[in-house]
Parts: structure tokens; C-alpha cells; sequence
């Protein structure tokens, strides 16, 4: 069977066998600690140094853009983030394949970050919008677990998820919507001390990231809202009559083969790019090989 091979126990040796996700939840909670006590001592040093402003990158401090994703303002702060991170991202990295989701992660975070200090440094610094549109400082995991949660809205756009408050139903596009006009919302009318630019410019890098750096193989649903529903293709047509003596002998399909065969040549190679690549990198074609393997194995 193809669930008893080696390789689909085991990731590919090139691969981190632990999740991504929970070694992020792990780093953030001990940087947590760490920032908690030095906050005691050195307060001053972590916010010019560590913390992401507009003054620290005009001085040439460019890793405040990765330092900025794992400090936060208190417990709760931590906790919102860790949860959110928790619950989508074991889906994305699953689909994605570690490393990418990892990629993905840190990228949204920076680009959510130098969103935030692009608006503060044109808006509020050259056009005179207010100063609370944008804010001066930036820390916190949100603009890369905003991104995941894009990512995940656009890998899994028809699935629905159960909210904490309220406790409905809710399907994710839809709560991916939410996000976004909210972000809007607290752009234009500041609220609270959040980073509403950097959730902004982690969904859009998130989107961005599913669309044209993965190479998704279908269109955002979110970009298309009245695209047509696709139409149910068949697998395999089965031909009634025989072919006639004068026409041309077919070229055999990876169907045709035998089962041993079809696995080997077939099916193996597109399994090993799963475990490499995450299940978005395949192709039509090779999505049709694996539903003819799962229809073969179903048969025995």
C-alpha cells in the first residue's frame, strides 16, 4: 500500500522533522520570558535596540524587522497571537511543507512591519496625518500570524471556522474579510495601540505569498468573487467500442499501466515532491495520478 512506504512516515531528510509551528510558539514564549526580565533592568536597551521604529531603521538597525515579530506588550498580547498561530498554522505548514510556511512567517511579519513604517513615514511624518494612524513603535507576532491566516484563507477558502466570540460559524474568506476591513477601520479611525498597518500589510504579503510565490494552482477566491462554479471533470472516460484495425494504436496512460508499474513510475515521484514541496506544488495532472492510484487501491 502506498501509506506503508518509508517516505510516507517520515519526512525527507532535508526537512526539520519537528513542526515549525510549535517551535514558534516555543521561541516566543522564551523570548516572553527573557523580555520580561529584562524589562526589569533594561527597558531602554530592548525598545531602541530590538522594538521596530522608524528611527531605529534610519540608524541602520534593519534586524529590528525580525526582532520586532517576537517581543510582546504583556500576557495577552502573547496568548491572542500564540492561539491564532496555533490554529492556522498547523494547516498552512501542512499544506506549504516546513520550510516555506517558516519563509512565509517571517516574511509577512517584515513586509507587515515595513507597511507600518511606510505609513508613518509618509503619512504621518511628511503629510501630517496624525501621528495615532501609524504607529511610532512596532512589536508583537500579528502582522505574521495575519499573514497565516491569509495564507490559510487562500489554501482552504471554503472551509468554515468556529469562533471563541462570538461562538458562531463563520466561514474563513469571510472571516479573512473581517480582518482586512477592520485593519482599514483602525487605519482611518485609530483605536486601542494596535498596529492596524502592520495586520494590513501581513494579509496582503500573506496573499501575495499564496498567489504568486507558491505558485497556488487555482485563483484566489478572494480576488474573484463571482467566478463560476468549476465544472466536475471526469478521471477516466471508459470507451464502449472497440478500436477499428486501421486506426493508429493508442499511446499507453499512466492508468493503463500495471499497478506495480503505474506506483513506481507514477506515483512515487509525485509523493516524494509532496513531502518536499507541500501538496500545492502539484499539477493537474499529477492531482488526476494520485485519485487513479487512490481509485486502484480502493479496488484491491
Amino acid at each position: 500500500m502506498i501509506e506503508d512506504r518509508d517516505y510516507m512516515r517520515r519526512p525527507a531528510s532535508f526537512e526539520p522533522q519537528w513542526s515549525v509551528t510549535i517551535l514558534l510558539i516555543v521561541v516566543n514564549v522564551v523570548v516572553f520570558v527573557i523580555q520580561s526580565l529584562a524589562d526589569s533592568y533594561h527597558a531602554s536597551v530592548l525598545r531602541e535596540y530590538f522594538v521596530l521604529s522608524l528611527g531605529g531603521l534610519k540608524q541602520g538597525y534593519i534586524w529590528q524587522l525580525l526582532t520586532f515579530q517576537f517581543l510582546h506588550m504583556d500576557i495577552l498580547h502573547l496568548a491572542g497571537n500564540l492561539i491564532t498561530l496555533f490554529f492556522f498554522g498547523r494547516a498552512v505548514e501542512e499544506a506549504l511543507g516546513k520550510s516555506s510556511f517558516l519563509k512565509l512567517y517571517l516574511l509577512t511579519g517584515v513586509l507587515g512591519g515595513l507597511f507600518e513604517m511606510a505609513g508613518r513615514f509618509f503619512l504621518v511624518d511628511h503629510l501630517g496625518l496624525p501621528p495615532s494612524h501609524f504607529a511610532g513603535q512596532v512589536l508583537g507576532a500579528s502582522a505574521g500570524v495575519y499573514g497565516i491566516i491569509a495564507a490559510y484563507a487562500s489554501l482552504f477558502a471554503h472551509r468554515s471556522i468556529n469562533l471563541l466570540i462570538p461562538p458562531i460559524e463563520i466561514k474563513v474568506r469571510t472571516f479573512l474579510w473581517f480582518g482586512i476591513a477592520f485593519s482599514v477601520f483602525g487605519i482611518i479611525y485609530p483605536f486601542g495601540s494596535m498596529a492596524h498597518g502592520a495586520h494590513l500589510g501581513g494579509i496582503l504579503a500573506g496573499l501575495a505569498y499564496i498567489r504568486w510565490i507558491t505558485h497556488a494552482q487555482k485563483p484566489l477566491v478572494l480576488w474573484q468573487p463571482f467566478r463560476p462554479k468549476a465544472r466536475r471533470r471526469e478521471l477516466v472516460k471508459v470507451r464502449s467500442e472497440k478500436p477499428q484495425p486501421w486506426q493508429r494504436p493508442k499511446t499507453v496512460v499512466p492508468e493503463d499501466l500495471p499497478p506495480a508499474e503505474f506506483i513506481s513510475k507514477e506515483v512515487d515521484p509525485i509523493l516524494d515532491k509532496i513531502s518536499a514541496h507541500g501538496i500545492q506544488s502539484l499539477t493537474e495532472r499529477e492531482r488526476q495520478i494520485l485519485e487513479a492510484a487512490r481509485a486502484k487501491m480502493s479496488k484491491r
